[in-house]
């Protein structure tokens, strides 16, 4: 992952996301042991102290939690907790606004379902 400069989310916070991603992605499992903040601000390239603004916010979350000499691990149900955290803010949010413009574009309830079931299967099919 690269992150992004330009992005109006903070380093640190896009740190936490991509770590959440790789736990949902399964490449970090419950109760393995993550990345140091050391180990972060090298992959990123990244001033240490922010890589731990980003640890900071999963352990906040009871995502993370510190085994005193060892570290940071995953939580147990750190994945679905994030599933949960990320379908009632990420999805609400995008389809709050999704809703809204719908509205503005004078699109029925009907056609818009009928659009994202028609995108649910395309996306499906793409993903075979």
């Amino acid at each position: 992952m690269i992150l992004n400069n330009k992005s109006m989310k903070p380093i640190y916070v896009q740190i936490a996301e991509w770590l959440e991603v790789e736990i949902l992605n399964d490449h970090i499992k419950e109760e393995e042991r993550i990345f140091s903040q050391y180990q972060l601000a090298d992959m990123f390239t990244i001033n240490p102290s922010t890589a731990a603004k980003g640890l900071n916010i999963l352990a906040d979350e009871n995502i993370v939690y510190k085994k005193r000499g060892l570290g940071m691990f995953v939580s147990p149900n750190a994945k679905q907790y994030i599933l949960t955290k990320r379908r009632n803010q990420i999805l609400g949010q995008m389809i709050e606004a999704l809703v809204i413009e719908a509205k503005r574009l004078d699109v029925s309830e009907s056609e818009l379902i009928r659009m994202i079931q028609q995108a649910r299967a395309e996306s499906e099919e793409n993903l075979r």
